[in-house]
């Protein structure tokens, strides 16, 4: 079950990944750094703090607490990135930390104790609180990208008025047991 667990979970956290990716993908450059008013952040500055918080939570993840002495979480929601190269870069170095701690993990480290803020969390529950967290901010990237694009937006889901036609073709296959992003993240590779 564990195993299967690991799989799962990488599984979903690489499906979120790709959509954060192909939301900031349909913008033009400038749109990144758009903020609605002062007290919203920007998607260049959500992708500042998910890289943070990745960085700060996955590195020696096993052997040092998840909030980094090094780590500056309120500058992290300070709009200082200037380049959508920037923010990319900053995307895939916060991934890249977090997937090889992700994929390092075996399943007798899943009861290992970790502390995040001197909090002992087992690895299961930390890997769950950011299953909850990275998706959050990136619904939040989602939904800003959407707005800011208006009405060229790709769909990242079942498009609108498209709900039957998914169903038919889903429902015209055999039954099998897989994850759900295996078929999404086919589907959003087109």
């Amino acid at each position: 079950m564990t195993e299967s667990y690991l799989e799962s979970v990488k599984k979903q956290f690489l499906y979120y990944k790709m959509l954060g990716e192909k939301a900031m993908h349909q913008l033009e450059p400038e749109q990144l750094f758009f903020m609605a008013n002062e007290d919203t952040n920007s998607i260049a500055t959500i992708v500042k703090h998910l890289a943070g918080n990745m960085l700060s939570r996955w590195t020696d993840f096993m052997t040092t607490d998840g909030e980094k002495e090094w780590r500056r979480r309120d500058a992290e929601f300070e709009n200082d990135l200037t380049t959508k190269d920037e923010v990319m870069q900053l995307w895939d170095k916060g991934w890249d930390c977090f997937l090889y701690a992700l994929n390092s993990i075996e399943p007798e480290h899943l009861a290992h104790i970790i502390y995040i803020r001197n909090e002992g969390h087992t690895v299961i529950e930390a890997i769950n609180r950011q299953l909850a967290h990275y998706p959050y901010h990136i619904g939040q990237i989602v939904f800003s990208a959407k707005q800011l694009k208006n009405s060229s937006w790709d769909s990242l889901s079942i498009p609108r008025n498209a709900s039957n036609s998914y169903n038919a073709d889903k429902f015209s296959k055999d039954k099998s047991i897989k994850n759900f992003t295996d078929d999404e993240l086919n589907r959003l590779n087109k």
